[in-house]
């Protein structure tokens, strides 16, 4: 199953390691230096126009990628949910 998660973003659903919330995420260091990594390594893909809203981190054959997309979190972590049950 995939979920969508913004514009023309299809990611697959066990792909998925996390979905954060861009206001509250950014507050720890931790993930600040993640997301710094991510984009010094040429690994953010932002499926947005708008604010961005939440992060997906997912984990496929080529390694981290986090997708920053206009979605909340909460619809996004749903969306997951569900593609998930239909594996």
């Amino acid at each position: 199953m995939y979920v969508h998660i913004g514009q023309d973003y299809m990611i697959p659903a066990r792909s998925i390691v996390a979905v954060f919330d861009m206001d509250t995420a950014t507050w720890s260091k931790h993930t600040r230096a993640l997301i710094a990594r991510l984009t010094h390594e040429g690994r953010v893909v932002s499926a947005c126009e708008d604010l961005p809203k939440s992060a997906v981190l997912c984990d496929g054959a080529l390694g981290e990628i986090l997708y920053i997309s206009q979605l909340s979190s909460a619809v996004l972590a749903r969306r997951a949910q569900k593609g998930l049950a239909g594996l």
